[in-house]
């Protein structure tokens, strides 16, 4: 009984110690990803898109619910490609980006009606 309660609690430690020592490396290699190409060019679309829709609804050209709508639509893109990224070592596919520039090109066009 004492042996296995060893075996586990020495298991557990080795665990934990890769645990502590991968975070680091880990945490390093999503922030350079994150200025991945693709990423980018999603990620700036979606910032030029906010940037549209404040300025439209600051004209009066969109109402506010029709804003909150927008953005609403634009934050579900932003969250996909971040799942998109996460399942592919922190960046996105061509088929990945593709599917979210169609995404977000029905909403810039929601934008300018």
């Amino acid at each position: 009984m004492k042996t296995t309660t060893r075996i586990t609690m020495t298991l557990a430690a080795f665990a934990t110690a890769a645990t502590l020592i991968a975070a680091p490396v880990f945490a390093q290699d999503t922030q350079w990803q994150k200025d991945h190409p693709k990423r980018e060019q999603v990620n700036g679309r979606l910032d030029n898109q906010n940037k549209r829709i404040t300025q439209e609804k600051k004209e009066g050209e969109i109402t506010k619910a029709q804003a909150k709508n927008l953005r609403a639509n634009d934050k579900a893109v932003r969250g996909e490609e971040k799942q998109m990224a996460s399942t592919n070592g922190g960046h996105i596919t061509n088929t990945e980006q593709k599917a979210l520039n169609q995404q977000l090109n029905q909403n810039s066009k929601a934008i300018g009606k």
